[in-house]
């Protein structure tokens, strides 16, 4: 297994890695929906949250090797299902243009680190 690193994501607020590579797959840990230019969580648009997780992960799987088009699972975590709607717009158009989109689950929890509203993790092949 090989250790993902990347300056283009959040740092890990625990004991865990951004990624992993393990055989061809690219495991990302869940990714917060931190802006990475300014260290800032978004809090107020579920969109711009998802964007931002979403684009948190893609920065580990780019440091990788991999890209969206390599992505075969996502699981969402949401502490609110009424965000759903919304979010599946924002994951919708992240998507779009890169083939079929991943298997996904998507479910409720009852908190996130650091008060988040929305976490985001993925599987890619290499």
């Amino acid at each position: 297994m090989k250790t993902i690193a990347t300056m283009k994501a959040p740092g890990a607020i625990g004991p865990y890695s951004q990624g992993i590579i393990a055989g061809n797959l690219v495991f990302t840990s869940g990714q917060l929906p931190i802006n990475t230019a300014t260290g800032a969580l978004e809090t107020a648009d579920i969109r711009r949250a998802a964007r931002y997780s979403l684009e948190n992960c893609r920065a580990v799987l780019e440091a990788a090797g991999a890209a969206l088009g390599n992505v075969a699972k996502t699981t969402v975590f949401l502490t609110d299902m009424a965000d759903f709607g919304a979010f599946n717009e924002a994951y919708a158009a992240f998507f779009a243009g890169t083939g079929d989109p991943p298997a996904r689950s998507c479910v409720q929890v009852a908190a996130l680190p650091k008060g988040a509203k929305i976490e985001i993790e993925m599987i890619a092949a290499l």
